[in-house]
């Protein structure tokens, strides 16, 4: 294996943590990575977000139920945690119940604490699993209908968004709602994520082309290169 960078993971020959300019957005995300995220997803967003986000968190795991460091954050009394996860009761940032809830421009205002599963839809669905208390919080989900520009990566279906995207654009919601002020810049979120989706095509490109080994055991289902029609 290539040395990787700790903050990016990814190659240090591929590494963007030059590329990421931290983003304040006064809204504290802790990231529930899925094991296999970690260790081998090679085009996950999550280790992007984290670095890309003042003040975010990454856990590891399956089951959270025990897990020390998230029940801390949930049981501060500074914090109004919530899961990003779409039902039919979740809220949306226009919601009223959300603002009520944070008790904004009142004294006892609250931070919001955005929990995010990173992993496949498959694997979040496995995080429930094991750590069904998570259902139990208030839920958070858009309001709006997304598309993501992962082109290089198959969603399970099209309305399924990375994780950096869903963080950038919750936020923008958030700020469309007034709970994020305007000046905050989102923006280097999607920037950072386009750098890296920009390096990933190139990368298969030049694998076709024979300019790279192939080094995964799939990359034989990639004859076609990215951008030809």
């Amino acid at each position: 294996m290539s040395e990787r960078c700790y903050k990016c993971f990814r190659p240090l020959s591929h590494c963007l943590c030059a590329y990421a300019t931290p983003v304040d957005s006064g809204v504290k995300f802790v990231l529930l990575m899925h094991p296999k995220e970690a260790k081998r997803e090679r085009t996950g967003t999550g280790h992007l977000a984290h670095i890309s986000l003042k003040g975010a968190e990454i856990l590891v795991g399956l089951d959270f139920s025990q897990n020390a460091r998230l029940h801390e954050l949930l049981c501060n009394k500074q914090f109004l945690p919530v899961l990003l996860y779409p039902g039919n009761a979740a809220w949306t940032a226009k919601s009223a119940e959300l603002a009520t809830a944070l008790g904004k421009n009142t004294q006892n205002a609250k931070t919001l604490l955005v929990l995010v599963i990173d992993a496949t839809w498959f694997c979040s669905r496995k995080v429930i699993e094991y750590s069904p208390f998570l259902l139990d919080l208030p839920r958070i989900s858009f309001s709006g209908s997304y598309r993501s520009e992962f082109t290089f990566k198959r969603e399970p279906r099209p309305e399924y968004i990375s994780t950096i995207e869903s963080c950038y654009y919750l936020i923008k919601e958030l700020q469309d709602a007034k709970l994020v002020p305007s000046s905050v810049d989102a923006s280097p979120l999607m920037a950072v994520f386009r750098k890296m989706v920009a390096a990933q095509i190139q990368a298969q490109n030049d694998r076709i082309d024979g300019k790279l080994p192939n080094t995964h055991a799939y990359n034989w289902k990639y004859t076609k290169k990215f951008g030809e029609s």
